[in-house]
C-alpha cells in the first residue's frame, strides 16, 4: 500500500510518517520508481506508534519500545520500568499544572472585573517575577 494508505490505515498523518522514517524510526521499504510500500506490519507499527505517542511517550520512548517490542526475549520488567518512568512524569506535569492553576485562580479571583483600570493580573505580569522552573516549562 502507498503512504496515503497507511496513514488512513495507522491514524497517523502522512508528513508524520515520512519524519519518523526520516529520525530512522522506521524503516519502510521502497519500489522499484522509489515509492514507498507499506506492508501490514508496517501499518501494525505506525498504529503502534501513533497509540505510544497518544499516551504521551517522547520520540525516544518509542523507539525503546519498538525495541522491546521486537526482541521476543524481553523482560516485562524492562517495558514497566520505561511505563513507570514515563508515569511519574505524568504526575510530576499534573502537579505542576495543579500549582499552575492555583496561582490562576488566585489571580483572576483578585481581579474585580469591572470598569475600573486596576487589576491585580496585569500588576503580576508586570512584577516580572518568573514563573517556577516547571511553569516556565510549561508556557515553552
Amino acid at each position: 500500500m502507498n503512504i496515503g494508505e497507511a496513514a488512513k490505515a495507522s491514524g497517523l498523518p502522512a508528513k508524520t510518517i515520512r519524519y519518523y522514517e526520516d529520525i530512522g524510526l522506521i524503516r519502510i521499504g521502497r519500489d522499484s520508481n522509489g515509492y514507498r510500500v507499506f506492508d501490514a506490519d508496517d501499518v501494525h507499527r505506525l498504529a503502534f506508534l501513533n497509540r505510544s505517542r497518544g499516551l504521551g511517550f517522547s520520540i525516544e520512548d518509542c523507539r525503546a519500545l519498538l525495541d522491546l517490542y521486537d526482541d521476543t526475549g524481553r523482560a516485562s520488567e524492562d517495558v514497566k520500568r520505561l511505563a513507570s518512568e514515563h508515569l511519574a512524569r505524568i504526575d510530576a506535569r499534573i502537579a505542576e499544572l495543579g500549582e499552575l492553576r492555583r496561582t490562576m485562580a488566585g489571580l483572576v479571583s483578585a481581579c474585580a472585573g469591572d470598569a475600573r483600570p486596576d487589576c491585580p493580573i496585569l500588576k503580576d505580569l508586570a512584577s516580572g517575577q518568573r514563573l517556577a522552573a516547571g511553569h516556565q516549562r510549561l508556557r515553552e
